[in-house]
């Protein structure tokens, strides 16, 4: 019998390429979600974890046993968890968000969907396990 080929080689060779230049992307975009209360990075470094097991193992492995970056990203493959910090941070900064939204003055149906979209992604994510 023959031997399934890696999801690797699924993939073409500028697709790789590509894969892999935005998983660096979702690496610097998850670190300075890390450092700064307005943008949450795990979400980020997840993403950076899927291009890595696309384009390069090597590089998901580094990012899996990262000691600050690969716990979160570990966590969340193993059973879907998010810390429960990070739910906290982000519903707080989608909160945040929405009242500056408001306070500069989109139209209401703008508002809605947005709104929508806000609570979805944080009734999901607080329903999430914490560890």
């Amino acid at each position: 019998m023959t031997e399934r080929p890696s999801k690797l080689y699924s993939v073409t060779a500028p697709g790789r390429w590509l894969m892999f230049a935005l998983a660096w992307v979702c690496v610097a975009l998850g670190v300075v979600g890390i450092v700064t209360p307005v943008m949450p990075g795990t979400v980020f470094l997840i993403l950076a974890a899927w291009l890595f097991a696309r384009s390069s193992p090597r590089f998901e492995n580094w990012l899996l046993t990262h000691p600050r970056l690969g716990p979160s990203v570990v966590a969340w493959r193993e059973n879907g968890a998010i810390p429960r910090w990070a739910q906290l941070v982000a519903t707080g900064s989608m909160a945040g968000s929405f009242v500056l939204l408001v306070v500069i003055g989109l139209s209401t149906p703008v508002l809605a969907i947005i709104g929508t979209i806000f609570v979805g992604v944080s009734a999901y994510m607080l329903t999430r396990p914490t560890e």
